[in-house]
């Protein structure tokens, strides 16, 4: 899948491990894994690819707008959604949209 960041600490986080914004800070811990899940999404080539690990838990959050999440940890889900550009062939451009706090 092609990735793209809804916002920029999101893509900050994924390629240096940190970023500047005070309000977006993440134990390291849970970047790592977040780093880790981008790069699962990066090697799937269809959604189907996603279902056979368990510990993703993926889940469709919006089936209409194409939504979904899947778990970084116990605490944390990353969500994105899914849009397929072009017919012949498909391009699937995953859109991450926020690392969400499951619990809160």
């Amino acid at each position: 899948m092609i990735i793209t960041y809804n916002e920029q600490y999101l893509e900050d986080l994924y390629e240096t491990g940190k970023c500047k914004d005070k309000k977006h800070r993440f134990q390291q811990s849970v970047i790592q894994k977040y780093q880790r899940r981008i790069d699962t999404l990066m090697a799937a080539t269809r959604i189907e690819d996603l279902f056979v690990f368990n510990s993703l838990n993926f889940e469709s959050i919006d089936q209409r707008n194409n939504k979904f999440s899947i778990r970084i940890d116990y605490h944390y889900r990353l969500v994105f959604e899914i849009r397929y550009e072009g017919t012949e062939p498909k391009v699937v451009v995953c859109n991450v949209l926020e690392i969400s706090n499951h619990y809160q």
